[in-house]
């Protein structure tokens, strides 16, 4: 076997998509592991780290710009010992680095890539990084030789950098002995997000505006607890932008990973499982909370997304599906107006007026600003407007514009698929059978029951050790990674929901079971 591929097949053993994604790359890329930092040590060079996940459109971006580039990855072959991880298989080394990045940048995110020494002691923190300068960036052909003389050249300016992080971050960790939680913080954050909340599109802060549906839940307690209406405002408000914005798949169902503009609209095409668990959640108990029948709707499309593309056929959940097809992000899910109006027929300016179908297009190129002639469809008004508007009932809208929607999402079946991430992960699952299980308890459909019950089972008997230790990831007939502390806690409170869903014991046993390994793994006695 020839050098060149021996570099080639240290990635190819992995099992994490993202990882084998890498496994065809020039670069010499190596696993997280004592291997790497012995080379480091061994050849004397700093370590390139770069985090990412397999769904990651700016990973990709980056991957095609420099990391198959034969230029980009000589210079990291020649000065660096590369190394990449999958965000979501290692959370834990995620979250020491994006803390690494959270202090010496002020953009932080995926691809997280890391300068470090042999002794994993950090000196360089960025995102994404262009082949070439750009965007007001320091591309790698201009950075990575640079890195490279002052290793050689001004060894103590950086050792000193790295002193200098490595000690921030120590304290960073550790300066907080914690405080009391009482009604003066539930109030304290209540404020913070009404000054925070967008009154005009929902949401809080600005573009980029993610959902955070775990603070839609807090506001719906917070209203419960205290009779705050103006907290069940702000939850009602978001829910209803998020539901009718480009951030939802009007077509297929489920919700994109976040909008890049502030009124829902041109969203962040990937789709998270853990996402869609949190946001059934949230709208469940929107529904319980007000009784509105859209809320509980758009649970059961959440529902109907998941159960249709990300379960696998054992019955547990895969993690992810990516932003991009045929190197394109958003290829798969947007329309132009012609073909809208070739599928649709008759029926084809009902959906364009209903959702918001232009014929310039309405998605604006991201580099350029500029309409491409494809568009995302939106709901512009609730539906009972856009029927009273329309001069028909709301019932006959709702079923004419189904019907349309079923047409198009069956034409956009023969499409390429966005690449799935088929990994599957325990807290992301524990996550979906907790929403699953409430879903059956509120929304009265067993069939919620029955799925969160398969993928619990599936945990249960295939995703622990010859010890009974949970572990963190399945994928391609192996379980592997010993499980986190969200791990634990996420499948503990699916394994509950559940219990409170179908009343069977042994689902109650186990979640007593994991939770008493849970606190004795997990329990900082100091």
């Amino acid at each position: 076997m020839d050098t060149q591929q021996g570099k080639l097949n240290r990635l190819q053993n992995e099992k994490s998509p993202y990882l084998l994604q890498h496994a065809a790359n020039p670069v010499d890329w190596y696993p997280w592991g004592d291997e790497a930092f012995e080379a480091a040590a061994r050849l004397d060079r700093p370590v390139f780290l770069s985090i990412g996940y397999s769904t990651c459109h700016w990973c990709h971006v980056m991957e095609r710009e420099s990391f198959e580039d034969d230029e980009v990855a000589a210079l990291l072959n020649d000065n660096f010992v590369c190394i990449k991880v999958d965000r979501e298989e290692r959370p834990d080394i995620d979250s020491v680095y994006m803390s690494v990045c959270q202090l010496m940048s002020p953009s932080c995110g995926w691809p997280l890539t890391i300068l470090m020494t042999p002794e994993k002691k950090p000196f360089f923190a960025s995102t994404y990084i262009p082949k070439e300068n750009r965007y007001n960036r320091p591309g790698m052909l201009e950075m990575l030789p640079r890195v490279a003389e002052l290793w050689t050249n001004e060894r103590d300016q950086v050792l000193g950098a790295a002193g200098r992080v490595t000690n921030a971050l120590q304290q960073y960790e550790t300066k907080s002995d914690g405080h009391e939680l009482n009604e003066s913080v539930l109030r304290e954050a209540f404020g913070f997000l009404e000054r925070t909340f967008d009154a005009e599109n929902g949401g809080f802060g600005s573009a980029p505006k993610f959902p955070t549906p775990h603070t839609l839940s807090f506001l719906l307690r917070y209203w419960r607890r205290f009779g705050e209406e103006r907290a069940l405002e702000l939850t009602v408000k978001t829910l209803n932008g998020m539901r009718r914005g480009g951030i939802f798949d009007q077509v297929g169902f489920g919700f994109h990973r976040y909008s890049t503009d502030a009124n829902w609209l041109l969203p962040h095409f990937e789709k998270m499982l853990y996402d869609q668990a949190m946001l059934a959640m949230a709208y469940i108990e929107a529904h319980q909370a007000t009784g509105n029948k859209e809320f509980a709707d758009t649970a059961r499309e959440v529902f109907a997304y998941v159960l249709r593309d990300l379960a696998s056929p054992e019955g547990v959940f895969f993690s992810a599906e990516d932003a991009d097809s045929e190197g394109v992000e958003g290829k798969f899910y947007v329309w132009r107006e012609e073909e809208v109006r070739d599928l649709l027929d008759d029926e084809a300016d009902l959906f364009i007026a209903a959702y918001g179908i232009e014929q310039e297009g309405n998605y604006l190129d991201e580099a350029g600003k500029e309409k491409t002639g494809a568009n995302i469809p939106h709901m512009q008004l609730p539906l009972a407007r856009f029927a009273e508007l329309q001069g028909i009932t709301e019932a006959e809208a709702r079923v004419r514009l189904d019907v349309a929607r079923q047409r198009l999402l069956a034409q956009r079946g023969l499409r390429i698929r966005p690449h799935l991430d088929d990994k599957v992960l325990t807290d992301w699952n524990g996550l979906m059978i907790a929403a699953l299980a409430k879903g059956a308890q509120s929304l009265g459909d067993s069939s919620y029951a029955d799925a969160a019950r398969r993928a619990a089972d599936f945990i249960l008997e295939r995703m622990r050790d010859a010890e009974g230790r949970l572990l963190h990831r399945y994928r391609d007939g192996e379980a592997a990674i010993p499980a986190y502390a969200d791990d634990y806690a996420f499948l503990v409170w699916g394994l509950i929901e559940l219990y409170q869903a179908t009343f069977e014991e042994r689902y109650l046993a186990a979640a007593i079971e994991l939770n008493n390994d849970f606190v004795a793994r997990f329990w900082d006695e100091a």
